[in-house]
Parts: structure tokens; sequence; C-alpha cells
């Protein structure tokens, strides 16, 4: 059983500290209906944020308030098939990369016309769907940006997956809160964020999309041609190693901006380091 009265308890907690008033959007696609939060000035330029594997749009809510909502109109996606409020198509499910793009164009395609270029940002899991998109739909975007990506740039630590394994396979409260603690390496985590993470243990386990890194030698461009990149790397990520990822970034990525914050763990990275986020990217 899943989106019980207690996840949507959490989601609301979380999401009701978002900056000003958060309205929220539907989408219909042909995998199904997503949810988007968006807040900030309507006409502003669009900023679509992707969240990681296992959490929702309301992570940027940090963002949000550090600036993000001031110069964009900020489209916050729940996932198809991840915790949230988006509902998956019976039968339809996203399996591979070229299902993500898809469902990616119906999505930006459903927020109606915008006023200027779509700048994409993902974190983590998301940062591998928005790489892989931007990979595909370079025309689409004026700018990438990617919070510390998974399977982007480097592959996972083994010590990682094992340490992920159990919350994978059977995720309790117990094991989601034991797992972030280790990550974190014991720093105080939003205590919103960490209930809602905890609620999506009820939620039925759907085996993210794997698939090879994104081929981005089409973005390494130049000036002009494609969108502006932006990477920056968790310093305590214990998923990989961020100095190496963040050197094989810049190889991969030579006009991009590549940056590695010191002292931030990966999965509260939207929250721990919005502020920073905000200094160097809005």
């Amino acid at each position: 059983m899943y989106r019980t009265s207690s996840f949507r308890a959490a989601y609301d907690a979380a999401l009701g500290r978002w900056p000003g008033p958060v309205e929220a959007l539907d989408l219909a696609t042909s995998y199904g209906v997503t949810r988007v939060n968006r807040c900030g000035p309507a006409g502003a330029p669009p900023l679509v944020l992707l969240p990681g594997g296992g959490s929702t749009s309301t992570v940027w809510g940090a963002c949000a308030a550090a600036g993000a909502a001031r110069a964009h109109r900020v489209h916050a996606v729940d996932l198809v098939g991840e915790p949230g409020l988006s509902v998956a198509a019976p039968g339809r499910a996203i399996r591979a990369v070229g299902d993500l793009v898809g469902w990616l164009d119906a999505v930006l395609d459903g927020l109606g016309p915008q006023r200027g270029p779509v700048t994409l940002a993902g974190h983590s899991y998301g940062a591998w769907i928005a790489a892989h998109y931007a990979a595909r739909r370079p025309d689409r975007l004026g700018r990438l940006l990617l919070l510390d990506p998974t399977r982007v740039f480097a592959g996972l630590r083994p010590g990682y997956v094992l340490r992920a394994l159990p919350v994978l396979v059977r995720p309790t409260p117990e094991r989601i809160r034991s797992f972030l603690a280790w990550e974190s390496g014991g720093a105080a985590l939003d205590p919103a964020w960490l209930r809602l993470q905890e609620e999506s243990a009820g939620f039925p386990a759907v085996r993210p999309v794997a698939g090879p890194r994104p081929d981005l030698a089409g973005l390494a461009r130049p000036s002009g041609a494609g969108p502006r990149v932006d990477v920056l790397f968790a310093g305590l990520a214990r998923c990989h190693d961020s100095g190496r990822a963040a050197r094989a970034a810049r190889a991969v990525l030579p006009g991009a901006r590549v940056g590695v914050l010191p002292g931030v763990p990966h999965h509260a990275l939207p929250l721990t380091a919005a502020a920073e986020i905000a200094r160097r990217v809005f």
C-alpha cells in the first residue's frame, strides 16, 4: 500500500516549507500522470527540476527559497514510478532511456509556451536522466545543471552499493534512516525531508532505468552551440569519488563549469547546499 494518509501528510508538510504559493499541476503523458509543483514568477524563464531516486519534487524547496524561484519559474517534477504523486500508466512502464526521453518530452510540452530557454536540472539519478535528455535533445535546452550526478562521469563505489542494497530490496523506515545517517556522516538532516523519506518505504519497488553513461560528446561544442552546462559534486559523497568524477567531467565537457562542494553529502545535497548552489548557479 502506498500514498497513505501519513505519506501524503509528510509530502504536504515538506511542500509547505516552500517559499510563497505553490501550484500543483498534473500532466497526462502516455507513461502516466506526472505531478509538477511550481512556483515563482509566471513570466520568468523556466527551470525544470528532477529529484534523485527515492526522493520527490519537494526536495527542491530549499533551492527555490535560496533564489531559484526569484529568477525562474520553477517546475519541480515527481518522477513516474518513484515516490511522489505521479501515477504510472498501467502496462506502460518506463524501462529504457528512450522512454525517459519521451516522457520528459511530454512533460516539457505539457508545461505550455515558455518565456526563454529551459534550464533542466537534476540531482543524482535525476541528473543521470537530465544528462541523457540533454545528449538527445540539446536544442530544447538553454542550460543543463547536474548536481552530484551518479553513473554519468563515474561509477558507483561497491561499498555504497552494498550499503544501499537492503534499502532497495526491502525498504523500511528503519533501514532508510540508518542508510541516510551513514551516507551523511551523521550530519543533522531536515526532519520534514527525513520523515518523507521514511514514509516512502511503503511504495512498490520499481527498478530504476539502467543503461550506459550518457554520451555527452555532442555537448562539448563551441560556445553558443548547445546548452550551457554546470556540474556540482558533493565533496562528502559516498556513492563515488567526487574529485575523480569532477576530473572526468572536465575532460568530457571542457567548456562546462565544474565544481566540488566541500563538506556536503550526496543524498540531501539540494537541501544542505541550497545556498551554495544558488550562489554558484542561480
